[in-house]
């Protein structure tokens, strides 16, 4: 289809001013000899209008907002002239007019949609989705809403408005101007494009946006162990008996390192996930939030001495709640007063389980597995890294197996 001239021309209409002296801005859609004209529905101060640029002079209120107002509808054109010509079928001016300004009524926009698919995690928190899942959308949500205010001088944008250029932009501004990592660029595009994904899905977007953009690869990094040397800081270190937050945070952590439990099924274990085997050993029996899998854990004596500790009849779980983020600030605390250099997480205990209390100690991999309620022993084999004492005794017994050995040529 031959692709007739197109442009977009913005005037105002000086015959009908209103009381307060205001004039209507109109605008005109022209694509080869077809004509439409339209009202954008705002008026303006005739004196800063400026028909050169189509926009007000000036940085008063009057001027920003309406100049925003100006950029959000003629980006609208633009988009529904992008989408008669992707139909590849014959149209004028009037059909541009008629397919935006309809858009413009109806169009369910992107941070729109985002809300509403947060509503509807909120209602699922404690259910099927962690509050971290939310955490992760609200600040997409914020960064995106933060992008679409600079670049498109609005509050939100339409699918129709949206172009590869969009998330290349976006995903720039996001790692140079907020600083944030390649991973956590990564997330906020995966959840852009599961938006883009829904609206295609439902019919509120005419195109799969960003459907063949590949995301940036994810840094895979080993989890981190603490070394001995840190255990130890940790485990010995004293707090004073007023800091019960601290108190707690870091006997918590103690237990991921010795029964190698993740935060999400430390606030939920309970007395019914204790047994006792024929032996009188004491067992942690329980099924993983992640993923469903059951993992088990004899009890070291370290691990029995902090259920005691914190042991009451009137609370349901076997430990006292803390929430995640008073976990995580607290753990940083914990990490300046042991004067321990590496960064370190609730999760560190759980890697340190894996590496330091049994692979280190000969515990078998498969073991370590059943322990953490892995689902695949691949994934143990990258929490439980060799440490550098594990490979020094392996290679001890690998010596002293082949020391009779004799090589034949």
């Amino acid at each position: 289809m031959k692709q007739e001239k197109f442009k977009v021309l913005l005037y105002l209409k000086k015959s009908s001013p209103d009381k307060l002296g205001k004039t209507p801005i109109m605008g005109r859609i022209t694509i080869g000899r077809s004509m439409s004209q339209f009202s954008l529905k705002l008026s303006c101060t005739p004196g800063l209008w400026n028909p050169r640029e189509s926009r007000l002079d000036g940085k008063s209120r009057e001027a920003v907002v309406t100049n925003a107002k100006i950029e959000k509808l003629l980006l609208a054109v633009h988009s529904a002239y992008d989408t008669l010509i992707e139909r590849n079928q014959s149209f004028d001016a009037e059909s541009v007019k008629n397919l935006f300004q309809g858009s413009m009524g109806a169009q369910t926009t992107l941070l729109a949609l985002l809300d509403r698919h947060m509503q509807g995690l909120r209602a699922r928190i404690g259910i099927d989705v962690a509050p971290t899942t939310l955490s992760g959308y609200v600040y997409t949500h914020r960064s995106l809403g933060k992008f679409i205010k600079k670049k498109f001088k609005t509050k939100d944008i339409a699918f129709g408005q949206l172009n590869e250029l969009f998330i290349r932009e976006y995903q720039d501004f996001v790692l140079l101007e907020q600083g944030y990592s390649m991973d956590t660029v990564r997330h906020y595009l995966a959840i852009l494009k599961k938006m883009c994904k829904i609206a295609f899905k439902e019919g509120i977007s005419e195109k799969l946006h960003f459907a063949h953009y590949k995301l940036p690869k994810q840094k895979e990094a080993t989890p981190k162990a603490l070394s001995r040397e840190s255990f130890e800081k940790i485990r010995d270190l004293e707090i004073a008996p007023n800091r019960h937050s601290h108190l707690l945070t870091r006997d918590l952590f103690l237990f991921a390192c010795y029964t190698g439990t993740s935060y999400a099924d430390i606030v939920r274990i309970t007395e019914e996930n204790l047994f006792t085997d024929e032996e009188n050993n004491l067992w942690l029996k329980y099924r993983r939030k992640k993923t469903d899998f059951q993992a088990r854990v004899k009890l070291l004596p370290e691990a029995i001495t902090l259920l005691e500790k914190y042991k009451d009849e009137d609370r349901e779980t076997l430990f006292p709640i803390q929430s995640a983020e008073v976990v995580q600030l607290n753990m940083r605390g914990l990490r300046v007063m042991a004067d321990i250099k590496q960064p370190i997480s609730y999760h560190s205990g759980r890697h340190s389980f894996a590496s330091l209390i049994t692979l280190e100690e000969g515990v078998p991999i498969e073991t370590i597995s059943r322990m953490l309620g892995h689902s695949n022993i691949k994934t143990t084999q990258v929490y439980a890294r060799v440490t550098p004492k594990k490979l020094f005794e392996d290679m001890d017994k690998f010596i002293e197996v082949t020391r009779d050995l004799q090589l034949v040529l």
